[in-house]
């Protein structure tokens, strides 16, 4: 085990936390309005009374970003965590489904998977970690040379109890997690910092660039989904976002 060089931490964090900027910029542009219209449920903007346009493009746009920021920066935790473990303990990304960490520690195997938040997954979701973990230690079992393995659901943020699911998953989250992979209680503090490297000057060319896109849907919604006096076609948004009968 080594401890962690706090200088190649902070180095890591702001080259990878560019990628989370760059990757996030990159969902904002390949979003066109009829993806939009297609993906989102226009019964639920109509029930909030949006009745501009443009209020629409931006629920739209902001409800698409929330959930394809929420996976990016998701992605970005799994690189830190699998750099810290390599760190500490010599740790691989894992080429098993559904796995993200492998290491040996102490004589015990651990076997990592990575999310986000304590809400990631739904039952089948669970379901299929469930049976990943279960392919893995069948696998490992056979071997003569492991004879302990820890499963570990690894949440990222959030103050929730360690607790057992599914009869043998080990779930922790927050500090506990990065204690696991550091060795040190203050590391889920200590990434903070970096974490925040050329925000502001990354949020705002990103917000130049959202304006400019909303702008560009507003146009195009209102070519397509408006009358003349600017009102909103609810009827002819729903039938371009659901109408599936062929007569």
């Amino acid at each position: 085990m080594k401890n962690i060089d706090k200088a190649n931490l902070t180095i890591f964090v702001k080259e990878n936390i560019q990628a989370f900027h760059e990757n996030r910029l990159r969902s904002l542009q390949s979003c066109s309005l009829k993806k939009l219209l297609k993906k989102k449920n226009p019964y639920l903007f109509k029930a909030k009374y949006i009745i501009t346009a443009q209020e629409l493009v931006v629920s739209f746009l902001d409800a698409q970003l929330s959930s394809s920021e929420e996976k990016i920066f998701g992605d970005f935790l799994e690189e830190l965590a699998i750099f810290v473990a390599g760190k500490t303990f010599g740790a691989v990304k894992s080429s098993s489904h559904g796995i993200d960490i492998e290491y040996t520690s102490q004589g015990k195997r651990f076997l990592v998977s990575v999310k986000s938040g304590l809400n990631w997954g739904n039952s089948s979701q669970w379901k299929a970690l469930e049976n990943d973990f279960k392919t893995n230690l069948r696998v490992l079992k056979q071997s003569k040379r492991v004879q302990d393995i820890e499963c570990i659901l690894g949440i990222a943020y959030g103050d929730a109890k360690a607790t057992t699911r599914k009869g043998f998953i080990k779930q922790i989250c927050g500090q506990e997690f990065w204690y696991l992979l550091s060795l040190d209680k203050n590391f889920y503090k200590d990434i903070v910092e970096p974490i925040g490297y050329k925000a502001k000057e990354l949020n705002e060319d990103f917000a130049i660039k959202k304006s400019k896109l909303i702008n560009k849907l507003t146009k195009e919604f209102m070519e397509d989904f408006c009358n003349d006096s600017g009102e909103i076609l609810w009827d002819k948004v729903v039938e371009y976002n659901s109408g599936n009968l062929k007569y």
